[in-house]
């Protein structure tokens, strides 16, 4: 069976034809020691055509389709213009050697054409590879090596620009700025104490945070200038008034040196320079809690924000932090221990970087292990989530916190926890709700803008009816217009009180009244009215008969 290879080449493809491949007898060993040598090479490999690129742009646009393992049109052409046809219903005589096995599929997919990818192969195409500039003769020097360092930079550039999963790489650089900042701040914060205490050295004593030290260094400067004066403003910086009036006491009979005002003043520089790393990291730590809700919603709401960014920058990314199993994940960061245990035959660790989590430091000391795995087992869970769903929702991360704490539970107490499959149906019932919520929030607004403007319109027309009704004045005399005033105020009122009526009856037949019920409260409304009236005309005639005693 006749064998061809097909090379990508930064400039074009090519298209080889394997001869004597009987004499070899497909021996790896014998081609691998035959490629070094062009002259033993060359008689069994020959070229079959070459292809070369258009452009620049066209050579990266097929570079990224051989990568991705998709056939373009112009790789067909090659292919079929080439190689020997093979009729319908019939098996080719013939294969084609392809250095990755996705693109060797897609091609027998689409076209056909038998092809295979093995170790004889690859070492056929890497005697291509390195004699090639002397296959192709119209090559000049340099132009092969020009046109890969072009391609190489513009595939990597691309790679770099159009990889949506690399937005995770701002998580992987926060969290290793923020341990670099907690050591310097650590670092630095000592240096400020020990520097400061040649000249104060009872605040050690009294200020214990690292931060609030270099701020009451830069408040109080020199100690001699150390008044009570100054008391109001240590208060506000220590936020105790008696620690306040201990710092003045014990700058009265401080022991330490006096300093000269160059060296307080790079002392003051330096805890402005600590403080303002403080402020800094306290700001990158926001940042950080915002990507992992934007990237990894579930995993920082299961395991918190810190770990969550240490877990994926030790994994390298979140889709490689999905693809480890959780047994993978339990003993991250702890790969050393591992390796020397099995070196050692010693017992192997049962966590790595999620010991930090809050879970394990609860757990008691023979649960810890059993936390550990079931933890990992709902972080990887979390994790596959995050990576591959198409919204970012913390619903599962929740529920899956709820397992780890009910788990807790179990182990303390005794407390069965649920079945994971009725917390994940649940969970997904949640999810759904909170969409249709969010689909129904936009018709709402609308709804509303729509009855706004029924409102402006109705207001619009009764304006109109109001100037429709207004009088026009008359010159026939004052009567006529005072009659015709008087039947407009009779329309006016007659129409209100049908608009009251209307209005009425429709309140009445939103709550669900029945009419029957309508008029039984009318008859209500009209005896309750005549009892009113009868005991009134009952008052006034008592009145009435003390009067006529009293005259009499």
């Amino acid at each position: 069976m006749a064998l061809f290879l097909l090379y990508e080449s930064a400039s074009g493809y090519a298209l080889f034809e394997a001869h004597g491949l009987d004499e070899i007898g497909q021996n790896t060993e014998a081609v691998r020691n035959s490629v070094s040598d062009l002259n033993r090479f060359g008689k069994v490999v020959k070229l079959r055509s070459f292809n070369p690129f258009t452009s620049a742009l066209d050579a990266l646009k097929q570079c990224n389709a051989v990568s991705e393992g998709i056939l373009t049109d112009e790789l067909r052409t090659v292919l079929e213009t080439n190689l020997p046809k093979v009729k319908e219903g019939k098996k080719g005589k013939f294969s084609v050697g392809v250095s990755d096995p996705k693109i060797g599929s897609q091609i027998s997919e689409v076209t056909k054409i038998p092809c295979q990818s093995n170790e004889f192969v690859s070492e056929l195409l890497r005697g291509v590879r390195l004699h090639f500039d002397t296959f192709v003769g119209d090559l000049k020097s340099g132009d092969l090596e020009k046109a890969q360092l072009g391609l190489g930079h513009s595939y990597s550039r691309a790679k770099v620009k159009f990889n949506v999963n690399r937005v995770d790489n701002m998580v992987i650089q926060a969290i290793f700025l923020l341990d670099t900042l907690d050591k310097d701040i650590n670092s630095f914060s000592m240096r400020v104490r020990e520097w400061y205490s040649w000249h104060f050295p009872e605040l050690v004593k009294i200020v214990n945070d690292n931060y609030l030290y270099a701020k009451v260094s830069k408040y109080i400067e020199d100690k001699a200038k150390l008044t009570e004066e100054k008391i109001p403003g240590l208060t506000d910086i220590v936020g105790d008034e008696d620690k306040a009036k201990e710092i003045v006491e014990a700058a009265k009979a401080s022991m330490g040196q006096d300093l000269s005002p160059v060296d307080l003043i790079n002392v003051q520089q330096f805890a402005q320079r600590v403080m303002d790393l403080s402020e800094y990291r306290k700001n990158l730590y926001d940042y950080l809690v915002a990507k992992m809700n934007d990237i990894a919603p579930n995993l920082a709401s299961l395991i918190g924000e810190v770990v969550g960014a240490r877990l994926i920058s030790h994994a390298g990314s979140l889709t490689n932090l999905a693809k480890c199993p959780s047994s993978t994940l339990q003993i991250l960061g702890a790969e050393k221990a591992l390796f020397r245990a099995l070196k050692t035959r010693g017992n192997t660790p049962k966590y790595g970087l999620i010991f930090h989590s809050s879970f394990i430091g609860r757990a008691s000391a023979k649960n810890k292990g059993r936390m550990a795995r079931y933890l990992a087992n709902k972080c990887s869970i979390a994790s596959r989530i995050d990576c591959f769903s198409e919204r970012g929702t913390t619903v599962f991360g929740e529920k899956l916190r709820e397992q780890v704490e009910e788990r807790l539970d179990f182990y303390d107490k005794g407390v069965a926890p649920r079945k994971n499959i009725d917390v994940m149906q649940s969970a997904i019932e949640s999810a759904e709700n909170k969409d249709t919520e969010m689909e129904t929030e936009v018709p709402a607004e609308v709804s509303g803008k729509k009855a706004k403007k029924k409102k402006q319109k109705a207001a619009a027309e009764e304006g109109d009816d109001m100037a429709v009704d207004k009088p026009t004045k008359v010159t026939n005399g004052d009567a006529v217009e005072d009659h015709k005033s008087e039947k407009k105020k009779k329309k006016k009122e007659k129409r209100k009180l049908g608009q009251e009526l209307e209005h009425d009856d429709q309140d009445d037949g939103a709550n669900g009244v029945v009419s029957e019920q309508d008029g039984t409260a009318k008859k209500k409304n009209k005896k309750d009215n005549n009892e009113v009236v009868e005991a009134g005309e009952e008052s006034k005639k008592k009145k009435k008969k003390s009067k006529k005693k009293d005259n009499e």
